[in-house]
């Protein structure tokens, strides 16, 4: 019976050390290979970011794929073959920092794996709120406060995904209407 104790602590206990091992390297695949682009932490001079903060990323990629395994499936297709059809941002946020290169041959997709895993277990914080900020950024009134959009606000023909297009659908009616 102590062998059995043992050897189910002895597992335990590898299983954690082996899971903050994995956690580890995929941070540090991010801090090599995407942090020169997508910060870790709200910027604080916006005039210098060339690309979106990784709060806000993963903000949206949960808001349309909220099941981890879809959302990584979908973060590994889009950072090695990256198009305007796939991107599931506010469309402002294109013409900012325009589209994401491919990062074929920057990343393996076992590298983009475990990366894209570490970052929808890690992010955003379960207090992040987005900035509020609309078109040109302006500030619109009431947007933080308003508190976050349920799944079903964004999935308006209840198939359990959110395109696109129903994002965008969204996005624009929101901004349309705190933001005028």
């Amino acid at each position: 019976m102590k062998l059995k104790t043992l050897t189910l602590s002895s597992l335990l206990i590898a299983g954690t050390i082996s899971f903050a091992q994995a956690s580890d390297n995929a941070e540090k695949i991010f801090d090599t290979k995407c942090a020169a682009c997508h910060s870790k932490t709200m910027p604080k001079d916006r005039n210098a970011v060339v690309a979106p903060a990784l709060f806000g990323v993963m903000r949206h990629i949960k808001m349309a794929y909220p099941q981890k395994e879809n959302a990584v499936k979908f973060m590994v297709d889009y950072v090695l073959e990256p198009s305007k059809e796939k991107a599931i941002c506010m469309p402002q946020k294109i013409q900012r920092f325009g589209l994401m290169p491919s990062q074929k041959g920057n990343i393996t997709e076992t590298e983009l794996k475990e990366v894209a895993e570490w970052m929808f277990d890690n992010y955003p914080p379960k207090d992040f709120v987005g900035r509020g900020q609309g078109q040109a950024g302006q500030r619109c009134s009431g947007m933080q406060t308003q508190g976050k959009p349920s799944f079903e606000n964004f999935d308006t023909n209840g198939d359990g995904v959110i395109s696109p297009k129903e994002f965008s659908d969204f996005q624009a009616k929101r901004m349309g209407n705190k933001c005028q």
